[in-house]
């Protein structure tokens, strides 16, 4: 059993360490805990496309990223931003820059070299690590349990900081399987849901029997990018961007920024309809006058390929979404073109989704974090519920509110 006086993290991705840094430099004995052999496993995986840190935009259209939980993720974000992120990343020796996106990444755009000098730095200021170590729950003395290599291990310190993730990615170490441990003791848990995901299309004109492409176009397209093209759904303006042909369906930057308008659609009328816009850089009225121009003797494919570049991937949604007739009238066809109906069937699984929705709510917490049903501990990244797109977005809040968790759990041990 560890000392009393000692501080447990259970969970080594961006929020535990954090977490970690803030209390071992007020002076705590800290030991982060985690299941897998090695620490920042998630991190490392965003980092091989090239780690995206934060975004650079004005903190107000930052912060409405937030959606909902946004008032909620306003004071953590006052206490670290993504102008703190990038001084607190420099301190570390890692330059970083801003993309044509507005997104921040290292100069170097990897996520090891970071990871490995913060790492360097935690244990310079006494953090400990214990690898190989699942948390189980609580034992009846309110001790924490944990899973290791030489059986069950029994802790019992002074506060706690659970920073366990959500659902997504369980193989690096996020199960979610923490959900009915706080609910059991009378925390408030939203259900851990799959957020910046791909979804299963629904029936088509070309598969109308079940959900799902036709075999002859998951064939030919899966893995192709749809772009330049525009999506639009209820409670989601229109936005340019692109997305990606799964064998299912879609994912891919433009779906994950709708997943939760989406989501919700499919949670209330079992499904979801979108609109795309396959020709964004035409009015209506051009399309329309392309589409009516005599094509005399070559193919309806040929004559939209000339007149409008319709690239191999457009016209095959075309024809897996319309029906003969429509493809035939011009009116109909240009419409189509410009607002092309797709109708979604289910979210792929949260196993499979980069973030989560989901999880502890809000008001089951202190101002500091900390579980008003559990007093002593504290919650931080993406265990709580609320969601944002990528783009560095998530990473920052997860960050922050392993500060704010810290600092929570600071003030709780300086109480009389």
């Amino acid at each position: 059993m560890s000392s009393p006086d000692s501080i447990a993290i259970i969970g080594g991705g961006p929020a535990g360490l954090m977490a970690a840094e803030v209390l071992a430099t007020a002076g705590h004995a800290v030991t982060v805990f985690d299941a897998k052999p090695s620490v920042g496993r998630k991190f490392l995986l965003a980092g091989k496309g090239g780690l995206n840190l934060t975004h650079a935009e004005p903190f107000a259209p930052f912060l409405g990223r937030f959606g909902a939980r946004a008032a909620h993720i306003e004071p953590l974000l006052r206490e670290f931003d993504a102008d703190a992120l990038r001084t607190w990343a420099a301190e570390l020796g890692v330059q970083t820059f801003v993309g044509t996106s507005g997104r921040v990444f290292p100069t170097d755009l990897k996520a090891a070299p970071l990871l490995r000098a913060w790492l360097q730095r935690l244990r310079a200021a006494g953090v400990k690590f214990a690898m190989r170590h699942r948390w189980t729950g609580w034992a009846d003395d309110g001790s924490l349990r944990f899973d290791t290599p030489d059986g069950e291990r029994l802790v019992a310190p002074r506060a706690t900081l659970l920073a366990l993730g959500g659902a997504s990615w369980p193989q690096l170490g996020s199960d979610g399987a923490w959900a009915p441990w706080l609910a059991a003791r009378g925390v408030d848990v939203a259900p851990l849901q799959p957020a910046n995901c791909g979804f299963d299309v629904g029936p088509t004109a070309a598969h109308a029997g079940a959900p799902g492409w036709s075999e002859r176009f998951a064939t030919e397209f899966a893995g192709q990018p749809v772009k330049p093209v525009a999506l639009a759904t209820a409670g989601f303006d229109s936005r340019p961007g692109e997305f990606v042909i799964t064998a299912t369906g879609i994912e891919g930057s433009l779906v994950y920024a709708a997943s939760a308008a989406l989501r919700e659609q499919i949670a209330r009328d079992g499904r979801a309809t979108l609109t795309l816009d396959l020709l964004p850089q035409l009015t209506p009225e051009r399309v329309l006058a392309e589409v009516r121009h005599p094509r005399g003797s070559r193919s309806l494919s040929s004559h939209l390929k000339s007149r409008l570049n319709l690239s191999p991937l457009k016209l095959g949604l075309l024809h897996e979404l319309l029906t003969r007739e429509q493809m035939l009238d011009p009116a109909t066809l240009a419409a189509a073109l410009k607002t092309l109906p797709l109708t979604l069937h289910a979210p792929r699984p949260v196993a499979e989704a980069i973030s989560t929705a989901g999880g502890v709510r809000f008001e089951a917490l202190t101002s500091g974090l900390m579980l008003q049903a559990v007093p002593g501990v504290f919650v931080a990244g993406e265990m709580l519920d609320w969601e944002a797109p990528t783009g560095g977005y998530l990473l920052t809040a997860s960050m922050a509110s392993g500060r704010t968790a810290a600092t929570g759990l600071l003030g709780w041990l300086a109480q009389p």
